[in-house]
């Protein structure tokens, strides 16, 4: 069974209960204030299953059906079935853990931080998408064709840019940040072959 249904379906599961059971909602998010006060740390990866809204759900989800059934069958092409859908759940929830750990180190002593959402998991599985294909072309708002390098390169450009300047923001645009770098590394650390065989893939690729 795909691991990424799998996922789509706990990650709605969770989400919808905490839409109905607001006491749940506020025990799993992402807020590091209490996280250091308490020592809760396991938010850091029960926020990756909740969404402020059924909207913010169905884009997390869309973007990590969109990428995730890729990367997925890529991890087991090179991985075998078991350990292959193994890697593919540990790349997405170790994103979305790690994604966490800048905004606890940034607002741990700040009391009115908090945030939820997938952005940074499904941002390491997108990025994992980057690393086997950088020349693919995605589309940007759904019609704009862009070969997946570029519109990396603008990701972070934009997620760097965002959380500087929107310093109030609900948005976690550093999760986003470090979600994607992260998610990028991870599959080059299960098989650092994969750095040398992107690299071959960017300058075959490029126009001159």
């Amino acid at each position: 069974m795909s691991a990424t249904l799998v996922i789509i379906v706990v990650t709605g599961l969770v989400s919808w209960l905490a839409f109905n059971k607001r006491e749940l909602f506020y025990q799993f998010m992402h807020f590091p204030f209490q996280e250091k006060r308490d020592r809760e740390f396991y938010r850091w990866l029960t926020s990756v299953f909740l969404h402020g809204s059924w909207l913010h759900l169905a884009i997390n989800m869309f973007v990590l059906w969109s990428f995730g059934t890729v990367i997925e069958d890529k991890l087991v092409e090179i991985f075998g079935e078991v350990m292959g859908r193994v890697n593919f759940v540990a790349l997405y929830l170790f994103s979305g853990v790690f994604a966490d750990i800048p905004t606890y180190l940034k607002h741990r002593d700040n009391q009115s931080f908090s945030s939820v959402g997938a952005s940074g998991a499904t941002s390491g599985v997108m990025f994992a998408y980057v690393l086997f294909l950088p020349w693919k072309e995605i589309y940007l708002f759904g019609a704009i064709p862009i070969p997946a390098i570029v519109a990396a390169i603008l990701y972070l450009v934009y997620s760097s840019y965002s959380s500087y300047k929107d310093k109030g923001s609900r948005i976690d645009h550093e999760a986003h940040f470090w979600g994607a770098v992260f998610g990028f590394f991870f599959v080059v650390a299960l098989k650092p072959e994969l750095f040398s065989m992107f690299l071959k893939k960017i300058v075959e690729g490029l126009p001159f």
